[in-house]
């Protein structure tokens, strides 16, 4: 049996990974072709490294089916309810950062802050008779922090593409997205409430709290975290 380790399948989460790892003694590589989805690992015995979109490994964290995993903060919180009795977070890694954020159309000059979206919400109800529309892929993140900050009378709309561009094109009146530079917000017209701030993400080493160890994948676990707890 053998500890396995979930890392993004590509792009630069996957190679900024590999460099974190290889800096602390543990190389991870990619076999064969893009197509393929083998890896190997040296500097450790006993780890298997097994190729994910970011997005599958929060869910095979909480299956049990990887020991570990990399991806962002952003997709544990949004995939797994009460994440913290599913997995536990082991290392921020210093890459991948983005923003969840709300932000609103430049033109609203009275909305700034989270208080006053929750009034112009209640204002756009009473004159159009439905809800303020927030574009997102962040339903269970933007819907907690919402509760949380009291904004009511709005509704989630569903977003796959690209977000920011669902204002311009009246399928929403806000968004809640992810932003690295803002640059794309800047682009439609859009700005970020001033404690519009939901939740800064990072690149994120999780260990599975439902993933079962023998004796020996315990003690391959220990020497791994050891040879990655160096700075």
């Amino acid at each position: 049996m053998t500890i396995k380790l979930g890392v993004p399948s590509k792009g630069r989460l996957m190679e900024k990974t590999f460099d974190w790892f290889g800096a602390r003694g543990i190389g991870l590589a990619r076999s064969g072709s893009d197509r393929e989805y083998a890896g190997s690992v040296e500097g450790i015995d006993g780890v298997e490294l097994v190729l994910l979109s970011a997005g599958e490994i929060p869910r095979e964290l909480a299956a049990g089916r990887i020991h570990l995993g990399v991806t962002g903060t952003d997709l544990v919180r949004e995939k797994l309810g009460q994440w913290e009795q599913q997995v536990e977070e082991l290392a921020l890694l210093g890459f991948g950062q983005a923003d969840l954020i709300i932000a609103v159309p430049n033109c609203w000059v009275d909305v700034d802050t989270l208080d006053d979206l929750d009034a112009a919400a209640a204002a756009f109800r009473a004159e159009h008779g439905f809800r303020l529309r927030i574009a997102t892929k962040y339903h269970r993140l933007v819907r907690e922090f919402l509760r949380d900050n009291g904004v009511a009378d709005y509704q989630l709309v569903d977003s796959q593409g690209a977000t920011e561009g669902t204002v311009k094109n009246l399928t929403a009146e806000a968004v809640a997205d992810i932003t690295s530079t803002g640059d794309t917000l800047r682009a439609n017209h859009l700005k970020i409430l001033s404690n519009g701030m939901a939740l800064q993400s990072q690149a994120t080493l999780f260990r599975s709290r439902k993933a079962k160890l023998n004796a020996d994948e315990r003690e391959t676990l220990k020497v791994l975290l050891e040879k990655l707890d160096r700075d």
